[in-house]
């Protein structure tokens, strides 16, 4: 570890609020597998997997689970069991986890390759929520739980603060439609990956969800947020087909000046009688 490397891991530390005992989990953890291959030669896989955070962001995925969940039950011990899992979903989304890496600055002190420096890697969305949740990792495997509840208490502060049953409902269109779809038709939305575009480092993926004779497509750059999308524009579609229904009951249905001509008619054909 250079002088200049171990500077900006010093300063990394302040900003987590955490002083590691091991420092060279940190590193690790702010170590894409984009550099790490860059450093290797072919046939060594094995050395570059020991240098990157991928095995790390599988740790800090588990990790970040258990606090979080730890968390709404402490608060919320009283809601329904689909309350605390539309509200763990949502904490726990790529997009919120990038929102809480952005902030600390992660972004800032990534090892990336030369490839996807130049396209921009250190500002991608799933990126910086890998790189939280290595870091994660890292803090835990460092100094243990409590260190762990503590960092993700102070980097998701702000989600805590807003994360309520009605703003997790309203955010999870997956869970809205397979609620919707299942009332309606009877069945339950299942999601298909499509195709994807783009190179590795910078992929599109495509999926469809469908039910009965009914599919929709969305977009995303991982497949968690094409199914999302796909989830929202579906939810969009049936809303519009129940205004447009609405809307065909209204004209058609008697208006109470129809209806008083009506009875005001067969009142003169009885008298006719």
């Amino acid at each position: 570890m250079d002088d200049e490397n171990d500077q900006s891991l010093e300063e990394l530390e302040g900003r987590l609020a955490h002083s590691f005992r091991d420092r060279s989990l940190l590193e690790r953890a702010v170590t894409h597998r984009s550099w790490a291959h860059e450093q290797t030669g072919p046939g060594e896989g094995e050395l570059a997997r020991s240098l990157h955070n991928e095995a790390l962001e599988f740790v800090g995925d588990s990790v970040l689970g258990l606090v979080v969940a730890d968390r709404l039950f402490r608060d919320y011990e009283n809601l329904t069991e689909g309350d605390l899992s539309r509200m763990k979903h949502r904490l726990v989304s790529t997009e919120t986890l990038a929102r809480a890496a952005a902030r600390l600055d992660l972004g800032r002190y990534v090892r990336v390759g030369r490839g996807e420096e130049k396209t921009g890697g250190r500002r991608k969305q799933a990126m910086l929520a890998d790189l939280f949740e290595a870091v994660l990792a890292a803090v835990y495997l460092d100094g243990g739980f409590e260190a762990a509840r503590k960092f993700v208490g102070r980097a998701l502060g702000e989600e805590f603060e807003g994360a309520t049953p009605e703003s997790a409902a309203a955010s999870d269109y997956k869970t809205m439609l397979q609620e919707r779809v299942q009332a309606v038709f009877r069945v339950t939305p299942a999601y298909e990956m499509i195709e994807t575009e783009g190179p590795p480092h910078d992929r599109t993926f495509h999926v469809e969800v469908r039910w009965d004779e009914v599919s929709i497509r969305g977009t995303g750059p991982s497949i968690k947020s094409a199914e999302m999308d796909a989830a929202r524009r579906a939810l969009e579609e049936i809303e519009e087909l129940n205004g447009s229904a609405e809307a065909d009951a209204e004209e058609t249905r008697p208006s109470e000046s129809d209806g008083d001509e009506r009875a005001g008619g067969g009142t003169s054909r009885t008298h006719g009688e």
